[in-house]
């Protein structure tokens, strides 16, 4: 098996030629129950990123899966254009709009976090041309965030990996200062001068490219590959305040924070985000199924229906939206996480992990910084910590790391900026396994640099 794995199959985000060179493990999952999985060759692991911060509900839930068996004999498949629905795509539909932001209206479904946020881009350009406003077409993102790998996402995101040799970011892509305390430049800052500089900097960026040319802005209410990032104190508060006075359009994208990894529904509501346009992807189905959503305001929805008066059919869509087993699934995963009280369950081993988390490495020589909010956590290590020195080749210790962890039974994640380690376990996850984590991030650190 491992052999057609390299004779085939390009696997996303791997060093290509050290995969064929054999220098990276090809390791086949198996199965999997809670938050362990088992590999083919029956070795077990406590997954502490639950996938790719996805699988919510733990590996293993007996009502999904029979969601999607039933739906699967019933109704494999059906498409949702010209006014077609199931009964599974109209009940998530419901389900969704009355749980998210108040000023919601409805909800368009795709398959990926990435092309839903492709999707809220099509609608800020449709909004501004039907309000006579065709001027309005860039969109402001954040450094250091992530909103997808295709050509529009990609563009968005504010990694500099995923631009390089792919002629990106497209023209009218900017990207605005990441809202990483840790990594100010001015250490003298406290959190809500650093916010007041963030917004400055956003407000700057406004002014010098013309306010009048300004689409939208997009951001995670938590940035999530850029290193786990929560906002720093005031944050939201003062970028909603420029945007405001801009009349500039806000994306949430909360393909990490939505359905409850924070501790609410909705990081939106968390923070107290009025967003325009919600972005949802994993946490909608806890990735038994392929799903995202673009949930739309009021305002902007009106504007779209009505001008399909004047211009003919709304024509965006795709073959697979609103595919029936995907909601089926979705729909026994929101239902499952409300039986279950899920989000407050998840919330309260949360403080647990995240407790023991800064208890033990608090004091670490090269534990520069302990992040976290609800079931979202990182520890970023440094050379030097008294000084913020960081390591020349950034982010090989955190890898190094991670694969130490793995040899030890743990699944957590180098964060692809900077030396980060990153956990995002699901909200079934025990106080014994929460310790078994901890105690192999400490094992798993000091084997590394003794090295």
């Amino acid at each position: 098996m491992p052999s057609l794995d390299k004779e085939n199959f390009i696997h996303p985000l791997t060093h290509l030629a050290k995969f064929d060179r054999g220098e990276i493990p090809a390791r086949i999952m198996k199965s999997a129950k809670g938050i362990k999985i088992i590999d083919a060759d029956d070795k077990e692991y406590i997954d502490a990123f639950s996938g790719l911060y996805c699988v919510n509900v733990g590996y293993g839930c007996t009502e999904i899966i029979d969601a999607i068996k039933k739906q699967a004999e019933n109704l494999a498949y059906y498409h949702a254009y010209y006014g077609n629905g199931t009964e599974a795509s109209i009940e998530l539909s419901n389900m969704v709009v009355n749980l998210a932001p108040k000023n919601m209206s409805k909800i368009y479904f795709g398959l990926t976090g990435s092309d839903a946020n492709e999707t809220n881009i099509k609608l800020l350009w449709h909004y501004n041309n039907l309000i006579g406003k065709p001027e309005r077409k860039k969109i402001i993102s954040r450094n250091g965030s992530y909103h997808g790998s295709g050509i529009i996402t990609g563009s968005l995101t504010g990694l500099k990996n995923y631009h390089k040799n792919f002629d990106l970011p497209l023209n009218n892509f900017l990207h605005t200062e990441e809202a990483n305390y840790f990594h100010r430049s001015n250490l003298d800052q406290s959190e809500e001068e650093f916010s007041k500089y963030c917004a400055d900097k956003l407000e700057d960026t406004i002014l010098i490219e013309g306010p009048e040319t300004i689409a939208g802005f997009i951001a995670e209410p938590v940035m999530g590959n850029g290193g786990l990032v929560p906002p720093p104190k005031d944050y939201w508060s003062n970028v909603c305040k420029v945007l405001k006075k801009y009349n500039i359009l806000f994306i949430a994208d909360e393909v990490i924070t939505g359905f409850g990894r924070l501790g609410e529904m909705f990081g939106s509501d968390y923070y107290g985000i009025k967003a325009d346009l919600i972005t949802v992807a994993k946490g909608i189905t806890s990735a038994y199924a392929p799903l995202s959503g673009s949930i739309i305001s009021d305002e902007i929805y009106d504007v779209i229906r009505d001008g399909t008066d004047k211009n003919g059919v709304f024509t965006h869509g795709s073959t697979y939206s609103a595919h029936p087993i995907s909601c089926a699934a979705a729909v026994a995963n929101i239902n499952f996480i409300n039986k279950n009280n899920l989000i407050n369950k998840g919330s309260e081993i949360a403080k647990y992990f995240n407790l023991k988390l800064k208890e033990t490495f608090i004091d670490h020589p090269n534990v520069g910084d302990i992040r976290y909010v609800g079931l979202l956590s990182a520890i970023e290590l440094v050379k030097d910590k008294k000084n913020r020195l960081f390591f020349k080749n950034q982010g090989a210790l955190a890898q190094e790391i991670v694969s130490k962890m793995a040899v030890n039974g743990i699944l957590a994640r180098a964060m692809p900026s900077g030396d980060t380690i990153g956990f995002a376990p699901a909200f079934c996850l025990s106080k014994k396994d929460a310790d078994i984590i901890i105690d192999s991030i400490s094992k798993s650190i000091n084997e590394v640099i003794k090295d």
